[in-house]
């Protein structure tokens, strides 16, 4: 199995501390070494690195657990390969444009029979079930609404109703957003935490590192992390339930 990672913040906020956590399990502290990726929004563009490397050994991981990218919407993935080879190809997040968006996205899971998943005019580029599944909601997506973009919780709610049939062919743990909406649906594990004042200490639980998010932060900030297994050892994390699915926009979890 893979490992997800998301943020979804009001503000512009850096991840390098959550990423850290991260980085260690692919291929240090989990079984996660092949490969790894991160997406940035900055309003409509995408900044992503990936490589084919374990995160723990990736020289460009280490970069980006360092360097503080500034975003209101990330999602990362460190993989344990099943479907599809070792390769940048298969490497999460996968990203494509609708309506003058980019769409991110990345799984957490394995499926079955999802060769036969219609895709129409996104075509996956690697092997994997993944990036299939992914081709297919937006294929899906596109072809409900053909003439026009409809607003973005009409759209997120009609992909909401699309995820039961991804979930029973298999694990099926996701993310994905538009940029501006970040959307977590579970089958198995994932788990989120929204920070917000009084801002207090956190401590990674894959790494010796800890931070005082109080220090970091302002009164106003709202971030929520979501991950596969919680990422600090000393802070309560919202365990989801199977077929359990949360929308996020700008930190705050919102219903559809």
């Amino acid at each position: 199995m893979c490992e997800l990672l998301g943020m979804s913040a009001n503000v512009p906020t850096d991840i390098c501390f959550s990423f850290k956590g991260l980085k260690e399990r692919g291929g240090r502290t989990g079984p996660h070494k092949d490969g790894w990726g991160v997406a940035f929004y900055e309003n409509k563009g995408v900044c992503t690195f990936k490589d084919a490397l374990p995160s723990y050994q990736s020289e460009i991981a280490r970069l980006v657990s360092d360097y503080p990218i500034k975003s209101t919407a990330v999602i990362a993935h460190v993989r344990q390969a099943n479907r599809g080879r070792v390769a940048l190809a298969n490497t999460h997040p996968f990203t494509r444009e609708l309506w003058g968006r980019y769409w991110t996205y990345a799984h957490n899971g394995q499926l079955s029979a999802y060769k036969g998943l219609p895709v129409n005019r996104f075509q996956p580029v690697g092997t994997t079930d993944s990036e299939r599944a992914f081709c297919f909601i937006l294929s899906e997506l596109a072809k409900r609404y053909p003439d026009k973009q409809p607003g973005p919780k009409a759209a997120f709610r009609y992909i909401s109703k699309l995820l039961p049939q991804l979930q029973q062919l298999g694990v099926f743990n996701m993310l994905l957003t538009d940029g501006e909406y970040l959307l977590a649906y579970c089958t198995t594990k994932l788990q989120w935490i929204t920070r917000r004042a009084p801002f207090g200490m956190a401590r990674l639980s894959d790494v010796d590192v800890d931070i005082d998010f109080s220090k970091e932060t302002t009164p106003n900030d709202v971030v929520t992390i979501i991950a596969t297994e919680p990422l600090t050892n000393n802070e309560q994390w919202h365990k989801m339930h199977p077929g359990e699915q949360q929308l996020f926009r700008f930190g705050e979890p919102v219903s559809f």
